[in-house]
């Protein structure tokens, strides 16, 4: 037996231009049963009881619009929530634990922002059920689990929660005044200065909210879930707009609740960062859209080991057909120096109160050069006057080839109505028949987002879709500025080998400014670090080799990484730690080889 589940995606399926081809062909409506039919709302319906299973409907479908899937009957009867007929659905949920930090792994769409709104008391459950369920239902399911009590307690408003929500710009919304007024009102436990001081909020504390930037934003949001008072706290996507000084320092106040004796949830895509801060993990696996399953609990390691390798051992599950491998040496060890393809002088460029100054330097065919620091030194400004955006005060750029940009700021282009019609009109031509296809857009999933339209693709979607086109461009050399950014933890390190593959292949260049220190590991041969006061100076210095720049730009940080011994992944090593205190005794901050020896 299978527990079959047939989705169709809303915003895909286009009824006005299809002759509802999904209920022609289905082989059981010509049996005269209504398995597709036409539903009130003008969009089909599948009976999820009467569906075989074909496949017919999925492949006919021109929008790609519909998914159907077996699973194993037993998930059947651990559905937690459907979002209506023919819609995604998530089986299982994560198990609290008081004094922990429990981190959610897994693609984007897949039902983890799903997981804090039930886990928090915003979301009911519906147990998969049509109608109103109550609380007695919900209870009973429960029953004889550690998540009976916590319902229980949600059901009679009990349990105090603190939610970082993902979407922080709502808050510029809800609050006009300055932050501190807010992180004043709310601070429950006394501790806003202390926040403020830790998070870096001195100097735009006393802003308004809506003149925050995205990075001070989400601090501001952190600050202000932290100094509730609450028996569980949320953090969906803390890293987001923030630079690795300010992740670590995110880190830290999100274990220093934990401490305090309170369970504590992260969702998270830098799987440096999660394996940093978290205790436990719970993978979320399942198709993007269509259907979530949360694991087990596992140990941070574990988990993310298990991530990586698309199989859970304990529940003898493969999600994914093929494991993520790390390089376990560092690429640009060896000399790279090529004819330079872009050459520029000392840089100087001034905005008001702020003023840059970037070192001489050069770019090699088929070399990648990583851009790391702080925010506000520059780095965006740096890129922009390589690829003739800007033009700097001071010094100049030599170019042997034009540059394909793709900016910090992504926004869906306009005079294109979906994907698949953009991406053919910057390659000129079909890009289904183009060798990219299969190297950029398929691994990327890309194609899957062909016939939907610009306006509706989602942040990660619009920057898949932003970095598509930019290699999709005839030249020689990339700018890609945060590239990672909304995109998921799995995509992240596809797009890091991706970029790395195709620039070398080719013999092109590339320069990436992101603050993901695991995708700029992988993808770089050199590093350029910025230095300096966040909007007041900036100072780079010329690209270094990228064993000397990783551990220099480390030493910066006052942290150690290590190789992990069963997938060769960056791992940062625990403050004070054995392996810590001696890397730093032998001055190697950037761990190239794996270690046998874990912590």
């Amino acid at each position: 037996m299978v527990h079959r589940i047939a989705v169709i995606d809303r915003e895909l399926c286009n009824p006005k231009k299809c002759p509802y081809i999904c209920i022609n062909v289905c082989p059981i409506n010509k049996m005269k049963k209504d398995t597709v039919k036409k539903g009130e709302d003008g969009f089909p319906i599948i009976s999820e009881i009467l569906c075989t299973g074909c496949g017919i409907c999925v492949k006919r479908c021109p929008f790609d619009a519909i998914s159907i899937v077996n699973l194993a009957e037993e998930l059947s009867r651990d559905k937690i929530h459907q979002y209506g007929p023919n819609s995604y659905r998530l089986y299982r949920l994560p198990t609290p634990r008081p004094n922990s930090v429990i981190g959610l792994l897994g693609r984007n769409g897949v039902g983890k922002t799903t997981v804090i709104s039930i886990m928090s008391g915003l979301l009911k459950p519906n147990l998969g059920l049509e109608g109103e369920v109550s609380w007695e239902e919900i209870l009973n399911y429960f029953k004889g689990t550690a998540l009976k009590d916590h319902f229980e307690k949600i059901a009679n408003r009990e349990l105090r929660v603190s939610v970082k929500p993902q979407a922080v710009y709502n808050l510029t919304k809800l609050w006009v005044k300055d932050g501190l007024s807010l992180l004043n009102m709310v601070d429950q436990r006394g501790v806003s200065k202390e926040l403020i001081e830790q998070l870096n909020l001195k100097d735009s504390i006393t802003k308004d909210v809506p003149q925050l930037s995205g990075g001070e934003l989400q601090r501001l949001s952190i600050a202000v879930a932290a100094a509730k008072e609450a028996d569980m706290y949320f953090f969906d996507e803390p890293s987001s707009f923030n630079d690795v000084y300010q992740r670590l320092a995110v880190s830290q106040v999100i274990m220093d609740v934990a401490k305090k004796g309170k369970c504590v949830f992260v969702v998270e895509h830098d799987l440096t960062i999660l394996d940093y801060l978290s205790d436990h993990i719970h993978l979320i696996y399942g198709e993007p859209g269509v259907y979530g399953i949360v694991s087990q609990v596992m140990p941070t390691k574990a988990g993310i080991n298990s991530f990586l390798d698309g199989y859970i051992p304990e529940e003898n599950v493969r999600f994914r057909d093929k494991r993520i491998i790390f390089d376990i040496y560092a690429p640009g060890t060896e000399s790279t120096d090529t004819s330079p393809i872009v050459e520029y002088t000392e840089l100087e460029k001034t905005y008001g109160d702020f003023n840059l100054k970037v070192a001489s330097g050069k770019l090699g065919l088929g070399e990648i050069i990583g851009v790391v620091g702080a925010n506000a030194l520059g780095k965006t400004t740096f890129i922009k006057m390589i690829a003739g955006v800007e033009k700097p005060d001071a010094g100049t750029v030599k170019l042997t080839s034009k540059i394909a940009y793709k900016p910090q700021y992504v926004t869906p282009p306009k005079g294109h109505q979906n994907v698949k019609e953009l991406l053919d009109s910057v390659a000129g031509r079909d890009v289904t028949s183009m060798s990219e296809y299969n190297e950029i857009i398929v691994p990327l999933h890309v194609d899957k987002l062909f016939e939907k339209e610009l306006s509706k693709l989602s942040g990660g979607e619009l920057q898949k879709t932003a970095v598509t086109t930019t290699l999709l461009q005839n030249t020689e050399v990339y700018a890609l500025d945060e590239p990672s950014a909304f995109i998921d933890a799995e995509d992240r390190v596809e797009l890091a080998k991706i970029i790395q593959r195709y620039v070398r292949s080719r013999s092109k260049s590339a320069i990436i400014v992101d603050h993901d220190v695991q995708l700029i590991d992988i993808v770089s041969d050199k590093l350029m670090i910025f230095k300096g006061t966040p909007s007041i100076v900036g100072k780079a210095e010329s690209p270094l080799r990228k064993n000397e720049g990783m551990n220099s730009f480390l030493k910066e940080l006052g942290i150690t990484y290590r190789r992990d011994y069963e997938t060769g992944r960056p791992r940062i090593n625990k403050p004070k730690s054995k392996l810590d205190r001696t890397q730093k005794e032998e001055d190697r901050y950037y761990y190239v080889t794996k270690i046998e020896e874990e912590e």
